[in-house]
């Protein structure tokens, strides 16, 4: 599957649904409301992540999306499970997944099942795959050069997510210059950090933008998600996109 046949605007915004609440009820509620605000406000996908729930959140709210919202552009992420997040995007009619690595987080022992893995389901091209190279918080375990462990990566999924430190830490700039300059017209997606005030210079290298802690009102990941906060990240957006 290629990117283009999934994201049909130039630089999609894919924004979080970090599913938190007290309870499952709560969580579904919230990921309810959040996700129509979201797509009010203009965002072209939603992802939903067991960041604060468990696999039963996602579930949930998945079911919720194949049911009520069939139209709507969703992907998930169960952290840390490939083959499950597959799955559960085949079954839940979602077009994406993203997966935190798919190249140098492993030692190269490890790695070998873990590559045969990630490229059979790439292979099978029912879901597209979004997958982090040199993620936030992952090790570098690899022994391989970053341009080694891309060209692996390129392999194993359909777009390279680029991102800083950690969750809602800027992504800079030269880190998503220097992926470019070695994955060339392959997707890049820029998957942490991004703002309002950064979207435009950021994007203009990357291919498209997973956001989430700007769009709440605290600006962090525990927040509420803030339509005007989108509507504002939105905007910066469309002004690029219009510039292309």
């Amino acid at each position: 599957m290629k990117f283009e046949d999934v994201f049909h605007v130039k630089k999609p915004v894919m924004a979080m649904l970090h599913l938190k609440g007290e309870t499952h009820e709560e969580v579904l509620q919230r990921a309810k409301r959040e996700t129509d605000l979201l797509f009010d406000a203009g965002a072209d996908a939603v992802i939903v992540e067991d960041y604060f729930g468990d696999e039963q959140d996602v579930v949930a709210v998945l079911e919720w999306l194949q049911k009520e919202r069939p139209d709507a552009l969703y992907g998930v992420n169960l952290l840390d499970q490939f083959e499950k997040s597959y799955q559960l995007a085949e079954r839940y009619s979602a077009k994406f997944m993203q997966v935190d690595s798919v190249a140098g987080h492993l030692s190269p022992e490890d790695d070998a099942e873990y590559g045969a893995l990630c490229e059979k389901y790439h292979e099978k091209g029912t879901v597209l795959v979004l997958g982090g190279v040199r993620f936030k918080y992952k090790p570098v375990l690899s022994g391989r050069s970053l341009e080694e462990d891309l060209r692996l990566g390129m392999q194993r999924c359909d777009a390279i997510v680029v991102t800083g430190e950690g969750t809602g830490m800027n992504t800079s700039l030269e880190k998503i210059q220097e992926f470019r300059d070695i994955m060339g017209e392959f997707p890049l997606i820029v998957g942490a950090g991004l703002t309002a005030q950064t979207a435009g210079q950021q994007l203009s290298v990357g291919d498209g933008a997973i956001v989430g802690s700007t769009l709440k009102d605290t600006r962090t990941a525990e927040g509420d998600v803030c339509s005007a906060y989108v509507e504002e990240f939105m905007a910066q957006v469309k002004q690029l996109r219009e510039g292309h």
